[in-house]
């Protein structure tokens, strides 16, 4: 081998090795470059301050005030209802005479001539009435009428009035829809104001004086003693019944209920109340006898030949049911369409009429069943 050769392989080899030795320094340090960059990276990821998502289950409040449908009847409602106090005089007794009695309740205003709206046992036997005012100003008032049967009663007062309220229509509520209470119970927490919803229509309750309340409004807005003939308001303010009562277990044994709320329908209060205004009274259909009821208990100790009607004790002279056939002794079954039983008392069966209307009368006579035509008379009630 030559000379030259040998200086021409010396040359490769020494070229081949500054070759691999910038590669291996050159990867070395695009590797070191990499391994800086993704460390320097990491860090950043992992220490700089960032800002955490939003909690999905964290309510964001703005600035903006947003005023709710039910604020909006409250205001809407609220400087028309009233708080309603009665003066009770006191009754003669063995030991002298008895001291007043102060009855408190609700009312709402329903006309700028006056009148105002509440329940007929909040001034039921008062000698004196006065109604306070949501700006806290009292006012005497007279009461116009009464109707004990749908117990509701209308006041006046000769005083101006600050608002007057909506009545709705009654007959559209549903159950499950938002009602709102309002009153003052216990006399003491004026206007105070309660929310929930349409329970059940078309309830009804026996008032334990032989007639019941018919087609109320039933509520799980709490209605409290004092919230008697306040407004019971629908979100748009508008009133679409009478608070009149609550049911808390009395006749249920001893089970404790709670929600049980019962409301006059908007609708009857306004017809109950015309009346009330034009007249001075309620007119009712009239049929002038003396009765006593006929239950299953009765009817079983007497050897009664019917279960359900009533027994006719004396029959008024001159009167509608004297008249048309109708004799002491008979026992009536049913008016009208309606049959006489455990949901349909006599007084409820009667009040389906109108005065003047001819109505047939089904009575058991003697074991025998006959029917009676009868034209029915007028009754003023609350004048």
């Amino acid at each position: 081998m030559s000379w030259k050769r040998v200086v021409y392989a010396f040359f490769i080899v020494v070229v081949a090795g500054i070759s691999a030795l910038g590669g291996a320094i050159a990867g070395g340090i695009a590797v070191y470059s990499a391994l800086t960059q993704n460390t320097s990276q990491a860090q950043q990821v992992t220490f700089a301050p960032t800002t955490p998502p939003p909690n999905p289950d964290t309510i964001q409040f703005s600035n903006t005030e947003i005023e709710s449908s039910i604020t909006s009847a409250v205001d809407k409602i609220g400087p028309a209802v009233v708080t309603v106090v009665s003066v009770i005089p006191g009754e003669l007794g063995f030991f002298g005479r008895t001291p007043d009695q102060t009855v408190t309740g609700s009312g709402v205003i329903i006309s700028y001539d006056g009148y105002i709206l509440t329940n007929n046992h909040v001034v039921e036997d008062a000698r004196l009435v006065n109604v306070i005012l949501a700006d806290g100003n009292s006012l005497e008032a007279q009461i116009t009428g009464i109707d004990v049967f749908s117990d509701l009663a209308v006041l006046h007062t000769q005083q101006n009035l600050p608002a007057v309220a909506n009545l709705g229509n009654s007959d559209t509520l549903k159950p499950g829809e938002t009602v709102i209470a309002i009153g003052s119970p216990l006399g003491d927490f004026v206007n105070t104001v309660t929310v929930g919803v349409v329970s059940a229509l078309g309830r009804s309750l026996d008032t334990g004086k032989g007639y019941q309340m018919e087609n109320l409004v039933q509520t799980d807005a709490a209605i409290n003693q004092g919230n008697s003939g306040g407004p019971l308001v629908n979100i748009a303010g508008e009133v679409v019944g009478i608070n009149t009562l609550v049911v808390r277990g009395s006749g249920y044994g001893s089970t404790i209920a709670e929600g049980l709320g019962f409301a006059i329908p908007a609708n009857t209060a306004l017809a109950i109340a015309e009346q009330i205004i034009s007249k001075g009274y309620v007119s009712r259909p009239y049929l002038g006898v003396r009765w006593q009821a006929i239950t299953p208990r009765m009817a079983s100790a007497y050897n009664l030949p019917v279960e359900w009607g009533i027994f006719v004790s004396e029959v008024l002279s001159g009167g509608p049911a004297d008249r048309g056939g109708v004799l002491y002794g008979d026992i009536i079954t049913q008016i009208g369409d309606t049959q006489l039983d455990e949901n349909s008392s006599y007084v409820n069966a009667l009040f389906v009429h109108e005065p003047g209307e001819t109505v047939t009368l089904k009575v058991v006579r003697d074991m025998q069943m006959i029917e009676l035509q009868v034209t029915l008379g007028e009754t003023k009630i609350g004048n």
